[in-house]
């Protein structure tokens, strides 16, 4: 029997991510008041935002720029310990970036990009939300009253990133982050992969790679919100029509992760995810989901399919005319 390596158990969560927007005032009225997301610094070019039920200070820092896309992707630690010793293993790769002092919410930071060029962090300290006296919840688990303020987006769920090459990056992540492949789309056997679903905690999925049909590197697809319930997917969906937001895809079920979801683009031009459901993976001998074409049925789990900006849409948007078409129609990240 062969010795079962030691897996890296560094990680602790997804802790916040950063985008950019060509549309502040547009994007910030967007997150605070459809979304029902609360505004916590400001800081320069940047507003820090946070869902009612997030336990951190902040999830989501918003910052202006000329074209939307990703900032960076923040991950915690489980100690400092942890943080020195990925740090030093990303240095040791050559992909390392550099120490930073901090950021609002968050002390001292390991900054580094994985293989497509997507910038992230590591950190261990992390500032805690406190609720003022009004907004204290009875629920003393809970980090505040809810408030019912538009969607209600409850916490900060996955981020997933356009990338040219699947394996370079999730293999990246398995072997020098430890994450843990959830589920894999490749539709031939020994062919190309075109989505990875991949977790430090038991959900679905932190972080997922999707393949751009474009060839482009290091873009953002999509940031993902949590609801509790399918029911509040469906009032989103009713929000965003009265707001005039244009929703890409769904309500609906994915194959994949098996949640309820809802994608819709912020004024900025990022594409946004609500999400809902899915289910939870304990076992520390998970064996990865492949998704094969001719095993896979209906793109959606009830029907239809994803639209084709699924596969060539992401942010910094690029011009996609020259696209080849047939590349287009394999692609579904369902």
């Amino acid at each position: 029997m062969s010795e079962i390596q030691e897996p890296i158990r560094d990680l602790a969560h997804l802790g916040h991510f950063e985008i950019y927007t060509p549309k502040p005032d547009e994007s910030l009225w967007f997150f605070k008041h459809v979304f029902g997301m609360q505004e916590t610094n400001r800081e320069g070019r940047s507003v820090y935002l946070r869902a009612w039920g997030d336990y951190d200070h902040c999830t989501l820092k918003l910052t202006e720029a000329k074209q939307a896309g990703l900032g960076h992707v923040g991950w915690r630690t489980y100690s400092p310990q942890a943080l020195e010793r990925r740090a030093q293993a990303l240095e040791r790769l050559g992909c390392g970036k550099g120490w930073i002092d901090g950021d609002i919410g968050h002390g001292r930071a390991y900054q580094f990009t994985d293989p497509d060029g997507h910038l992230m962090e590591i950190y261990y300290e992390s500032q805690k939300y406190r609720a003022t006296p009004d907004m204290r919840s009875r629920l003393f688990n809970q980090p505040q009253k809810f408030f019912g303020h538009g969607i209600g987006v409850k916490r900060i769920d996955h981020i997933n990133l356009m990338c040219s090459d699947i394996p370079s990056n999730r293999l990246f992540l398995q072997q020098h982050l430890g994450f843990q492949l959830h589920e894999l789309l490749q539709p031939e056997v020994d062919g190309i992969e075109e989505g990875a679903w991949l977790s430090v905690t038991p959900l679905t999925h932190d972080i997922a790679y999707t393949l751009d049909a474009t060839g482009s590197r290091g873009r953002l697809h999509h940031i993902a919100y949590w609801l509790d319930t399918r029911e509040d997917v469906l009032r989103a969906a009713d929000i965003l029509t009265e707001h005039d937001i244009f929703i890409e895809a769904g309500p609906a079920r994915h194959n994949i992760s098996q949640a309820f979801y809802l994608y819709l683009y912020e004024p900025g031009g990022n594409r946004v995810e609500v999400y809902s459901g899915g289910y939870l993976v304990f076992a520390p001998d998970w064996e990865p989901v492949v998704w094969r074409k001719a095993e896979r049925g209906r793109g959606v789990y009830w029907g239809g399919t994803l639209p084709k900006s699924f596969r060539t849409y992401a942010t910094p948007v690029i011009d996609t005319s020259e696209v080849n078409k047939e590349q287009i129609t394999v692609f579904d990240p369902a």
